[in-house]
């Protein structure tokens, strides 16, 4: 069974080793660069806190540090979580 609960970033670091080229040709090493990143995210289930780590695909939309975001979570296990 799942359980529906919020969190909050903490943490947004962008992975500037791995490049994602979105361009067939590029004028310099940067254009048409995109880059993954990495989101930490604090929530609490049953009375404790948990800190859950998501990697962020090159190109999708990333959560401001501060900002909340739907976490479900296992109920037998709730640092098994996955970010919404």
């Amino acid at each position: 069974m799942e359980k529906e609960t919020m969190g909050t970033v903490i943490s947004v670091v962008k992975q500037g080793w791995l490049k994602v080229n979105t361009k067939p040709v590029r004028m310099h090493a940067l254009d048409g660069a995109a880059f993954p990143h990495v989101i930490k995210i604090r929530y609490t289930a049953d009375g404790r806190d948990y800190v859950k780590r998501k990697w962020v695909r090159a190109g999708l939309p990333v959560p401001v540090v501060g900002s909340a975001v739907k976490i479900l979570y296992r109920a037998d296990k709730p640092a098994k979580a996955t970010v919404l």
